[in-house]
């Protein structure tokens, strides 16, 4: 394995509960709707305008206006998780040992850079990472495989060389559509609904999984 590549929110981090609090706030409270917490869920994944358009259907919005309520939507996020703003356990050993054995490293996230800043920075682990692709790099959302393809051009390493490591089915069916296998992260799925998706070598808790721990074992 030359290379390993990190969705951000659910696999770095455990804020999808913070993500959909910020979503519900926007959604009812600034928009007038009515939705419920199992109604929002599901929808979080892509980028946030798209999210938006699931939700409200098309034509809704104008451009400038999913803009400002997609950054509107992420302050709250980051007010609500800024206190409980931490890696999950054993990322941050795996991160100093990866880097110790100069492994390039990438983020590869549907998140704007306001949000991928706000981790990177407030953890300070930027320096960890060699390339950063954002939701404001791509066309395409995940599952579509621009984003995993996009990091190992950054990264000069071949997509077949790199690891993914992801929460939800549809960033693991993007890893597959870019021909990388992927290491999925609890935080928000069940094992079980991963059990027939064909390039996830392992399903873990947390990267103290022994699995993920034996990846940096010379």
């Amino acid at each position: 394995m030359h290379a390993f590549i990190f969705d951000l929110n659910g696999t770095m981090i455990n804020d999808m509960d913070y993500h959909t609090r910020g979503w519900l706030y926007l959604l009812n409270h600034v928009l007038g709707g009515n939705f419920t917490w199992e109604e929002v869920k599901p929808q979080m994944y892509g980028k946030n305008q798209e999210v938006l358009v699931r939700m409200f259907g098309a034509g809704k919005f104008t451009d400038e206006e999913m803009e400002r309520l997609s950054l509107e939507k992420e302050k709250r996020y980051q007010e609500e998780f800024r206190p409980d703003l931490a890696l999950l356990p054993g990322l941050m050993d795996f991160l100093e040992k990866a880097h110790q054995q100069s492994i390039p490293m990438a983020t590869g996230s549907a998140a704007i850079p306001f949000n991928i800043d706000f981790v990177l920075d407030k953890l300070n682990i930027r320096h960890y990472f060699k390339a950063i692709v954002s939701a404001d790099d791509v066309v395409f959302s995940k599952p579509h495989p621009e984003t995993f393809l996009k990091a190992p051009a950054l990264l000069n390493v071949e997509p077949t060389d790199c690891l993914v490591f992801e929460d939800v089915q549809k960033g693991v069916e993007a890893a597959q559509n870019a021909g990388m296998n992927a290491i999925v992260l609890t935080t928000t799925h069940q094992p079980s609904e991963f059990k027939n998706m064909q390039n996830v070598l392992r399903v873990a808790d947390d990267f103290n999984d022994e699995f993920i721990v034996r990846l940096l074992e010379k």
